[in-house]
């Protein structure tokens, strides 16, 4: 479908897509982030409302899902926005410590790909695990 809305091939298989708003194939401007293209049609991450959320906890989303490899995003940003209200001061500690980890450390861990060295084996470090693999905590 898309093929014949956006390049009119093969029109007459096609059902008509006038009720469709396709954007324009050519972009003049960038997005608000600066990149091209798919950004309007691509919607990736979360963007929960930080409105008043405390500071820390709103500089803690931000790194979470600002990991540099996407799969740590979505590991950390998607437990972080399920869990981060009812943390204690401790687990906040815990999670800024894991945010010093090589993402792909901790990532090998959180898939069990290798052993959760002892500092880092703690019951919130299970939670996230357990959270990525049954998606629930």
């Amino acid at each position: 479908m898309l093929a014949c809305a956006l390049f009119r091939r093969n029109a007459g298989l096609c059902k008509p897509a006038a009720d469709m708003a396709w954007p324009s194939l050519y972009i003049t401007r960038p997005g608000p982030s600066g990149f091209l293209a798919l950004e309007t049609w691509v919607s990736t991450g979360t963007n929960p409302s930080s409105e008043g959320l405390d500071v820390r906890w709103r500089r803690l989303l931000f790194r979470c899902w600002h990991r540099g490899i996407r799969e740590m995003d979505l590991v950390l940003g998607r437990f972080a926005d399920a869990q981060i209200t009812s943390l204690s001061e401790i687990e906040l500690d815990e999670i800024e410590r894991w945010l010093e980890v090589p993402d792909q450390q901790i990532f090998a861990w959180v898939n069990g790909m290798e052993p959760v060295p002892p500092e880092y084996d703690t019951p919130l470090f299970l939670r996230l695990r357990n959270f990525n693999t049954k998606g629930a905590v």
